[in-house]
């Protein structure tokens, strides 16, 4: 597996392209293919936007043809009126490409509780459908046209070793921990798969990945991640999971450091829990403690928020059989060694918590499994984006 430059237009029969313009923003994403299978996964926050639920409509019954993607307004918590702009948007896409409303997916991201600027929406559809292109420039401005308050386009593609390609386009910079999938995540490859293969490949990457992503501890109603398989070479599951985990992991990771405000991204794995799950639950608690995040945008070596975080996580433990480093991409510092404090490594925890990408491990010495999350620090400026976020 390698990667190769560009997103989702490297994939084989995708066409991408976008506009932005201020906070608003438009993007369509076409397949030219009819070997289709399609799958997605949607937020559990129980206040469900109006295109998540057509777009978990139209794949109960059929594949995805197009996506039609607005940034600015959620189109959340918008009643009748927002279920019908939702299916406005995919009626007027549907209707350019001469196929049925119901194999569009439709995604919105932006303020909730607004309507939909339909006027916009409609008056630069032209120029996005009319200048659709399997093109690196045009997938990039997909990727442009769905951000919100993301400082960087998040885009990536690989080829398996049998030619395959997997790419994937993605937007999020707050309200940060899906439950279920992502913020806005489109992954397209030219496998074919089955759509019940797809939804099973589609699961585990997200569940490993983007799941395991907190910004700011917030779950939003609009969190959807969707994929297309348009079905031109033949591939081994095992192989194409392996490219899905990949591509999903890698722009897990954007998100993460990309995060509203963030000047440093968190990894934190732990290892030798008794469970995957309680792996899960202390590598998501470390990264999503607000000690920890202040600590580390403040390079303050207060390294006992981590075991705390681990302690009230809800994983099993036992505080004597402990273990935590600290690294960055050259040094490493143990400070716990089995529940015991290594000292004399402060000096060390210092220089390392100067680095732009922390790497935390706990070891909880009781089992096995292991599991890796991704956050950001907590600045001020996470507060001033979101005390301004509507004014």
């Amino acid at each position: 597996m390698k990667i190769i430059k560009g997103g989702i237009c490297t994939v084989r029969g995708v066409r991408a392209n976008g506009i932005k313009e201020g906070k608003n923003g438009l993007a369509v994403i076409v397949t030219d293919s009819k070997r289709l299978s399609s799958a997605g996964v949607f937020t559990r926050n129980k206040v469900i936007a109006a295109p998540l639920i057509v777009t978990k409509e139209v794949l109960t019954k059929r594949d995805l043809k197009a996506v039609i993607a607005n940034s600015g307004c959620a189109n959340a918590f918008t009643g009748q009126r927002g279920l019908d702009d939702a299916r406005w948007m995919a009626q007027v896409l549907a209707k350019k490409l001469k196929c049925k409303p119901d194999e569009i997916g439709v995604a919105s991201t932006g303020v909730i509780g607004r309507n939909l600027d339909k006027t916009w929406i409609g008056e630069h559809l032209d120029g996005v459908y009319n200048t659709l292109a399997a093109s690196e420039d045009a997938g990039k401005s997909a990727a442009r046209a769905i951000m919100t308050t993301d400082t960087s386009m998040k885009e990536i593609a690989v080829e398996l070793d049998n030619g395959v390609r997997v790419g994937g386009m993605a937007k999020g910079s707050g309200m940060i921990e899906p439950n279920m999938g992502t913020m806005l995540a489109f992954l397209y490859t030219d496998a074919a798969l089955s759509k019940e293969a797809l939804d099973v490949c589609l699961r585990k990457a997200v569940d490993k990945s983007f799941n395991m992503v907190v910004v700011d501890g917030d779950t939003s109603t609009n969190d959807m991640a969707l994929i297309t398989a348009t079905g031109y070479l033949e591939c081994d599951e095992e192989m194409f999971q392996r490219g899905l985990d990949f591509v999903c992991q890698s722009l897990a990771k954007m998100i993460a450091k990309d995060g509203e405000g963030a000047t440093r991204l968190i990894e934190a794995r732990v290892t030798g829990a008794q469970s995957e799950d309680d792996a899960r639950k202390a590598a998501k608690a470390i990264v999503r403690s607000p000690l920890v995040k202040t600590a580390i945008f403040g390079k303050d070596p207060n390294w006992g928020r981590v075991v705390a975080a681990v302690g009230y996580s809800g994983a099993e433990i036992d505080q004597d059989k402990i273990s935590l480093k600290f690294s960055d991409n050259k040094n490493e510092v143990m400070l716990v060694d089995e529940g015991k404090i290594v000292e004399g490594k402060l000096e060390a925890l210092k220089s390392i918590m100067e680095s732009k990408e922390i790497f935390i491990e706990a070891a909880l010495g009781l089992g096995d499994f292991e599991a890796t999350a991704w956050g950001c620090d907590l600045t001020y400026d996470y507060v001033k984006i979101n005390a301004m976020y509507t004014t």
